[in-house]
């Protein structure tokens, strides 16, 4: 080869490398735009957990005692002017290897139509701390965004059951004839039919419970007897012997001719309100009978005590608890007494409307009624007796200090809180029935708005019958290990209910405070009781010692249940009207009835991401 050539070569060989290098350079760049984007968007999801991390530890920090107190003096305490330049509750924290937050209440709000809602906003900011140094620097990762949530005290679920117990449910001794439960059972632990097969038009839930002592696994431990749909309305029309009133009093059996077929508006518009055999899917959500627990929730048959269950599983969703209302804080139940003036909305709207709460009974001495209390409170104990000519007389929430004993004939719309225990020592029976039968949905919604409804609350417990009656066999119901213990959210524990123990009062927790003769003179066979009866301890007692069978129309919702019948058969009708709807719609009647915790995750909002110089 030339030197001519050799030099052209090498010439070659020189532009040859200059274009590799210039390409090397150019993949070279742009693999290090990709480098930093990807670092960048790594970054970005780092700090967005961290925000998140944040939100979280703060809502924990605020829902747990908010849980716990059911009210909103320390969350108002704890956010009070709040602001974005000083926030309120702030926390920070450190995940190893991850990142850091800091997060801190920047708005508290109460809605001007909702004193039970406060509306509270979080920001939080999340980084990584490049230089350890615990501050975040301007060439270090952030992220900041804006959380809204609310806490709310909303008409709780718990009402939708004819019978909810915290603890465990349970019912023994009964066969599909001579206890018939028209409505949904649940419990916040095992529930557990024994000695006999009862018949339940309804659904069955329990859960997983780790903070009973001890805990459970959340099971039904078998299928009761359930009608079919043609079994319920000709069962339900049959009006039995002995409750002359039973047919109306029952929830509507779903029909699909008149209340259309699963996923129709017109079947989601009965959907709450009717016993529908065929549990199932209906847009996503559950409808009809079903039994739910810890597995999931299956449809089910079962057509009588002797005949084998058919089971199909419909979502394997496991079951989850529900928070049941705290009426430890009596002082908040009086103030809602006493600024109670009545909406007109709920039942008649020309009852109620403007007036304060009040109870009154007929005075026997002046021929007139009388009303007991001032403000929508009566301080002390109050025994109330109504009769068919004159009925207790209800107005909205009343709150009485200390025992409540009640029988005889109610009217009116309304709910008794007592600081201590109620005492039923008769049947309770409402002067203006409901009557649930119908096929028009609006017919039904409005009909019985004006019919008598009652609610009966228990700071302590529900005893019914004569409690100077007792035997040992009613009581070790309403005594360990039979009644059981638990743990609160943050970690306090509860013992349990125990009958015999003596209160702050001097007496035996379940005794009345009017002494065990008045009691005893004024005591009746406890035969029906139409209420929906709520206590944070026992609800029990002798029901159906007259013979002639036991019917409840309402609900009965306590943490241990201990109610001994003495005569069958017993029939539960769950009173739909107070079925909560929806978290904005009212149920048909709201008589106050206590309140659940809530909280609600409204909307979040990314106010921004900084990635430093990298």
């Amino acid at each position: 080869m030339t030197r001519k050539n050799r030099g052209s070569a090498l010439l070659a060989t020189f532009a040859v490398l200059s274009l590799v290098s210039l390409a090397a350079l150019a993949f070279i760049d742009r693999s290090t735009v990709r480098v930093r984007l990807a670092r960048r968007q790594a970054y970005e999801i780092r700090t967005t957990n961290l925000c998140e991390a944040g939100v979280q530890s703060l809502l924990m920090n605020l829902w747990r005692p908010f849980k716990s107190g059911q009210k909103f003096a320390t969350l108002d305490a704890t956010c009070a002017n709040a602001s974005a330049a000083s926030p309120k509750a702030s926390i920070s924290g450190t995940i190893t290897s991850v990142g850091n937050y800091s997060a801190g209440i920047t708005m508290i709000q109460t809605p001007s139509t909702d004193s039970y809602t406060r509306i509270l906003r979080i920001r939080a900011v999340g980084w990584i701390d490049l230089d350890g140094d615990g501050v975040i620097d301007n060439n270090e990762p952030m992220k900041i965004i804006d959380a809204t949530v609310s806490f709310s005290l909303q008409r709780s679920r718990v009402f939708d059951y004819a019978y909810f117990v915290n603890n465990y449910g349970w019912m023994s001794g009964f066969d599909e004839n001579s206890l018939i439960v028209n409505g949904d059972m649940r419990a916040n632990g095992n529930f557990d039919f024994t000695s006999g097969t009862p018949t339940v038009n309804g659904s069955v839930i329990a859960c997983n419970n780790e903070k009973l002592s001890p805990a459970v696994a959340g099971l039904v431990n078998m299928a009761p007897v359930k009608w079919s749909n043609s079994t319920y309305l000709s069962n339900v029309a049959a009006n039995p012997t002995g409750y002359a009133d039973y047919q109306a009093r029952c929830r509507p059996g779903y029909n699909s001719s008149t209340m259309g077929a699963k996923g129709s508006t017109t079947y989601d518009s009965w959907s709450d309100y009717v016993f529908d055999s065929d549990g199932g899917l209906s847009n996503g959500n559950i409808v009809g009978a079903v039994i739910g627990d810890s597995t999931g929730f299956d449809a089910w048959t079962k057509g009588s005590g002797s005949s084998s269950t058919a089971s199909t599983l419909v979502d394997a969703t496991p079951t989850s608890e529900l928070t049941m209302p705290d009426l430890s804080d009596l002082t908040v139940y009086q103030a809602m007494s006493n600024s109670w003036t009545g909406n007109g909305g709920n039942g008649d709207p020309t009852k109620a409307t403007g007036q304060t709460a009040s109870i009154q009974v007929w005075n026997t001495s002046t021929n007139a009624y009388q009303t007991l209390s001032t403000s929508g409170v009566v301080t002390g104990s109050a025994t109330l007796v109504g009769t068919d000519t004159h009925p207790i007389k209800i107005n909205g929430p009343v709150t009485v200090t200390q025992d409540i004993v009640i029988k005889g004939t109610v009217s009116g719309q309304g709910t008794l809180y007592a600081g201590r225990n109620v005492h039923i020592v008769g049947s309770i029976k409402y002067k203006t029935k409901p009557d649930f039968r119908g096929t028009n949905s609006s017919t039904y919604m409005t009909q019985n708005q004006a019919a008598d409804m009652l609610g009966l609350a228990a700071r302590a417990s529900v005893m019914m019958g004569d409690v100077s009656q007792y035997t040992s066999t009613v009581l070790q119901y309403m005594t360990p290990p039979f009644t059981k213990g638990r743990y609160t959210d943050t970690g306090v524990w509860v013992p349990p209910f125990d009958a015999n123990a003596i209160d702050s009062t001097g007496n035996k927790t379940y005794k009345a405070l009017v002494g065990d003769t008045a009691i005893h003179n004024l005591a009746e066979s406890v035969d029906q009781i139409d209420a929906v009866m709520y206590t944070n301890f026992v609800g029990g007692g002798t029901l159906g010692t007259g013979g002639g069978g036991t019917i409840l129309n309402g609900s009965i919702i306590s943490r241990d249940e201990a109610m001994v019948i003495y005569s069958l058969p017993m029939k539960i009708n769950y009173d739909p009207r107070i079925h909560e709807r929806s978290l904005t719609a009212a149920p048909q009647i709201d008589v106050a009835l206590p309140r659940s915790p809530r909280l609600r995750r409204l909307g979040w909002k990314d106010q921004g991401f900084s990635h430093g110089p990298f």
